[in-house]
């Protein structure tokens, strides 16, 4: 994978279109499969497919290794008994997510369907639930973490009382006594995301596309990873950070980006053998075919902010663990298929511990043609071993970027790529394809043509953003076919049909 010239989509399951308001691993995600292969597309890309905490962003979830709930399909709980429907009758938004109402209403009928698993006694899918609680390493903790969570109302962790905060085996025991209903459920729906998405991800292997997944370098506070491993985050004594994550002014912020992620103490990491990052990736690898890595440069060096800085503005580089993780990743678990997001300050130590590895690095079109940046996402400067984007999730679609480009600027483009201009969104897509590099990933908001009310995130801002779906009228009938005809002219059209 990753070797030979082929094409992907960008987009997460959240956009995909279906009842109950938000994208899910149901039929709709099988039908986006099948348009994918007439396509000629060889690779789907996801964002993070973990469970958002703050500002619905799976960037920040509460576990870097479990599956978002919301993205189970009812339909098949249904099917199975578990739920006497599959939705209310709710009516919700059909081209963007409204979180609030998603989330109260699906996670009602969840946690009737786990309740209803449980109270049905002995099944024939109970070995199957047995052996995935038995054989999931992180699952107690997490369950825990979001029973005690929905006992305290939903408040950071640092905010519950210090024995569960801080908790202490014995603790840890008192409680799982305690709230075994729920964190059974917990530990059901985990499950059945995960029965799901190895299913969906099933088909899409069948049919000729890979999955390319996404793991954000940092994890989010409020997380049961931070609470229940608080020894391997630089924290203070009561449990609060002492720096934390971010990047110094970019494109996207004259003040940079505060992500306000905990940093790692990467001593404490070390001398565990880097066994939770090893779990972590192993655990991606599981779910994915090929997995980016966001922030790769974070690994060589990250932003450090004081905790109680209100910008990213002030900060130090700080040196990460480098080699000596990717080296243990690799003796652990052999071949690595990682796409190193490598965007922003990237220096000659960056590119080094990337090539290493031999990890392709990322080409951002929107980026090749803003002049006030340098060259070198433009196509002249793309290499074999890489991956082309028009634009990722972060930036604003390809339509609503070259909306606001200057008339300078877009001279400039059409002159760069011999073209009349007339097509900006046009124009980008064919540069990815025509470019050398092995493999080009389009949003499907290119693909469709869209302006910025289909972007999905703007760096910065905390609210509004991952909402926008797509809906099947909105995909033209001979769309597969130009498509195809596009890659097929470029020499990405997968074989498979």
């Amino acid at each position: 994978m990753l070797n030979k010239r082929g094409c992907g989509i960008l987009l997460h399951p959240t956009s995909l279109p279906g009842p109950g308001g938000i994208g899910s691993l149901g039929a709709d995600a099988r039908r986006f499969i099948d348009l994918l292969g007439r396509m000629g597309m060889s690779y789907w890309q996801v964002l993070p497919l973990a469970p958002p905490a703050c500002g619905n962003s799976p960037y920040s979830a509460f576990t870097a290794f479990g599956g978002n709930p919301l993205l189970i399909d009812l339909e098949q709980l249904a099917s199975e008994g578990d739920l006497p429907q599959a939705s209310s009758n709710e009516a919700y938004p059909e081209h963007h997510v409204d979180f609030g109402a998603v989330t109260s209403i699906k996670m009602e009928l969840l946690y009737q369907a786990g309740s209803c698993f449980l109270n049905r006694g002995a099944t024939a899918r109970e070995p199957e639930f047995r052996h995935f609680c038995d054989t999931t390493p992180w699952l107690h903790d997490f369950a825990l973490f979001m029973a005690l969570k929905r006992l305290f109302h939903g408040k950071v962790w640092n905010q519950w009382p210090k024995e569960a905060a801080h908790i202490t085996p014995q603790a840890d025991q008192d409680y799982s006594e305690k709230l075994t209903h729920e964190i059974t459920v917990q530990k059901y729906l985990q499950w059945q995301f995960s029965r799901q998405w190895k299913q969906l991800r099933s088909y899409a292997n069948q049919r000729g596309i890979a999955v390319i997944g996404d793991i954000p370098i940092f994890v989010a506070y409020d997380s049961a990873d931070v609470w229940s491993r608080r020894e391997l985050f630089l924290l203070d004594p009561q449990g609060n950070p002492s720096f934390v994550a971010g990047v110094p002014p970019d494109y996207f912020s004259a003040t940079g980006q505060l992500w306000g992620n905990p940093l790692y103490d990467w001593d404490s990491m070390e001398r565990s053998g880097f066994r939770w990052w090893i779990e972590r990736f192993q655990a991606n690898f599981e779910l994915f075919d090929i997995v980016r890595v966001d922030h790769f440069r974070g690994f060589e060096a990250a932003w450090y902010v004081s905790a109680a800085a209100t910008t990213a503005k002030k900060g130090a580089w700080i040196k990460g663990p480098g080699e000596k993780l990717f080296d243990a990743l690799r003796l652990a678990l052999g071949q690595l298929p990682i796409i190193a997001e490598d965007l922003g300050v990237i220096t000659s130590e960056v590119t080094a511990l990337r090539d290493r590895y031999h990890f392709p690095g990322m080409k951002i079109l929107q980026f090749a043609f803003d002049f006030q940046l340098d060259d070198r996402d433009r196509p002249h400067n793309h290499v074999k071993h890489g991956v082309v984007y028009t634009g990722t999730h972060d930036n604003d679609t390809s339509k609503g970027w070259y909306a606001s480009r200057s008339a300078a600027e877009r001279k400039g483009m059409a002159l760069y790529l011999g073209t009349t201009g007339d097509d900006g969104v046009g124009d980008l897509i064919r540069a990815a394809l025509m470019s050398v590099a092995d493999t080009a990933i389009i949003p499907l908001q290119d693909i469709l043509k869209l302006g910025s009310e289909a972007r999905m995130n703007i760096p910065g801002t905390a609210f509004g953003n991952w909402e926008w779906r797509f809906s099947w009228d909105m995909i033209p009938p001979d769309l597969a076919a130009s498509v195809r005809s596009q890659l097929k002219r470029y020499g990405r059209a997968a074989l498979f049909m």
